[in-house]
């Protein structure tokens, strides 16, 4: 990456209030890496970023984010800088204390759905009543349940909840320990084209966006950094577009799943066209925002629209991503 380049970004982030560069050189990068995230697997096996901060002495730390609640985690206890997971997860991590902002949004995903066995007599949200589903705490797919459920005139009592994650949700409906979960790509397409689970509910508009996260006084403190990664990521969305098949090849081998499944998840229910945050994403929280509060997710009196506003950051990859 050209100086120049480096310094019109530095400056791109210096253009908003409260960023400020770091004294010292950083040693250490910790950022996540998620089989629901193409493009930090991408970024993972080529070494764009370690490329790019050797020359600062600087060390590049790749943790696996098994789903956004474990990369939210991460971010809250500081073990990670920067973190991927879905928009309405971040929010309520946000709207629950955990000090993030979200510059970036790596996909627009449908990698959520309501599942079944192929055997099941199971054929729609209504007839979940009464009966087992899994889900993961704190991510999209378990945001997704609750709204389903609300829009069939359910509520989470109406069921029985099972805490899992996705993985292991899978394995669970698949034994028939559970009647259904709430499915994440790519453990969701290969149990369809694996083990024949059916789909019963699909809803593109309730699968909130795949948001890069950075843990507020790391950008703050790092803005030409953070500036570097982002670039980093434009490079491996561009490269996905361009080359898809081979993107999800990539997502086979790390992820260990087949490559019908990975070209069904890259191709098929991955949207990489619009990685600059600005008021559709807003918009779509806004949307989605008062699950967070109907199920008692927030505190009471929570102004998510506030939060909402402190958390999608339209202002600075501006620049960064014209240039990348």
């Amino acid at each position: 990456m050209k100086r120049r380049t480096l310094l019109q970004y530095a400056a791109a982030s210096l253009a908003v209030p409260g960023l400020a560069h770091a004294a010292a050189p950083l040693k250490e990068l910790r950022l996540d890496y998620a089989y629901y995230s193409p493009a930090s697997l991408v970024l993972k096996r080529f070494g764009w970023l370690e490329d790019s901060f050797k020359p600062a002495g600087t060390d590049v730390k790749w943790v696996l984010s098994a789903g956004s609640n474990r990369a939210l985690e991460y971010l809250n206890a500081g073990s990670i800088d920067i973190g991927s997971s879905a928009g309405l997860a971040a929010l309520l991590a946000r709207a629950n204390g955990n000090p993030i902002r979200a510059p970036y949004i790596f996909s627009r995903p449908e990698w959520t759905a309501l599942v079944v066995r192929k055997d099941s007599p199971i054929r729609s949200v209504a007839d979940l009543k009464g009966k087992k589903v899994a889900a993961t705490k704190g991510t999209d797919p378990y945001l997704f349940l609750l709204r389903a459920l609300k829009q069939a005139g359910l509520k989470r009592s109406d069921i029985e909840h099972v805490a899992l994650q996705h993985a292991d949700g899978r394995a669970a409906l698949e034994q028939g320990r559970v009647d259904a979960w709430a499915g994440l790509d790519p453990l969701m397409a290969a149990s369809e084209l694996e083990s024949g689970s059916r789909l019963i509910y699909r809803n593109v508009a309730f699968n909130t966006y795949g948001f890069l996260n950075v843990r507020e006084e790391f950008l703050a403190q790092r803005p030409e950094e953070t500036a570097r990664v982002i670039a980093a990521y434009e490079k491996a969305r561009r490269w996905i577009q361009a080359n898809p098949s081979e993107a999800a090849r990539i997502l086979s081998e790390e992820a260990k799943v087949s490559l019908p499944v990975a070209l069904l998840q890259v191709k098929l229910r991955s949207d990489f066209s619009h990685p600059q945050p600005d008021a559709e994403h807003v918009a779509a929280l806004r949307q989605a925002a008062p699950i967070l509060l109907e199920e008692s997710l927030v505190k009471p009196g929570t102004d998510l629209n506030r939060t909402i506003a402190d958390l999608v950051d339209t202002r600075f990859a501006r620049n960064v991503i014209g240039k990348a």
